[in-house]
């Protein structure tokens, strides 16, 4: 992680995550008015240290003979870094307890989940009101969540709780929907959260109204 130390790095770490979809050197050089031949350096280095998946593929529409040598393509890696010293692993104990509250058939700890879930929304909001800014997607990026527009609908390019989702999909996705729920009570956002899975992003979407 020392790796994003470095501000030119970090840089170009920030523009391949929020592309969405894999980048070229050119494209990196362009749109950070870098030179070709450092932005190639650091996108190398950060995938050599796993935080970018590299991969080579032409043009869309363009194959066979004087096509040109395919071009080499960054996104960011699927692989989680987690630094704890000492060892921790909530990741465990998170884990645990959503058994447990899957294991229950009544629906009661699922629904006190749910229940404190909108209360922590509605003060996670309120504490990132006070602090300022930026309304409902300034609230979602402060999270971590990566907000964009995709044709008025704001998407989450981001799950915080990612793995946790794909082993106990129905709960947490559940859960987090509540949360952000709170989050829109709480700004009194003029949009509907709903939930539209995908294996690319976050969960929840936000219809604007």
């Amino acid at each position: 992680m020392c790796s994003l130390d470095d501000p030119t790095r970090r840089r170009l770490y920030e523009y391949v995550a929020a592309a969405g979809e894999a980048v070229t050197r050119d494209q990196a050089s362009a749109a950070l008015e870098l030179d070709r031949s450092l932005v190639a350096y650091h996108l190398d280095r950060l995938a050599d240290e796993g935080l970018l998946a590299a991969s080579f593929a032409r043009p869309e529409g363009r194959g066979g003979p004087g096509a040109g040598r395919p071009a080499k393509h960054y996104e960011r890696a699927e692989r989680e870094f987690t630094i704890s010293v000492p060892p921790r692993d909530y990741r465990l104990a998170a884990g645990l307890l959503a058994r447990a509250a899957e294991s229950d058939t009544s629906g009661t700890v699922r629904r006190a989940l749910d229940h404190a879930a909108t209360d922590l929304g509605r003060e996670l909001a309120e504490a990132n009101r006070r602090d300022d800014t930026g309304g409902l997607i300034g609230h979602l990026a402060r999270q971590g969540f990566e907000p964009y527009d995709d044709g008025g609908v704001i998407r989450l390019r981001n799950c915080p709780f990612h793995q946790l989702a794909r082993e106990h999909t129905e709960l947490v996705c559940g859960m987090n929907l509540a949360m952000l729920t709170g989050v829109i009570e709480a700004l009194t956002a003029d949009v509907r959260p709903r939930l539209d899975p995908s294996p690319d992003r976050c969960c929840v979407a936000f219809d604007q109204q």
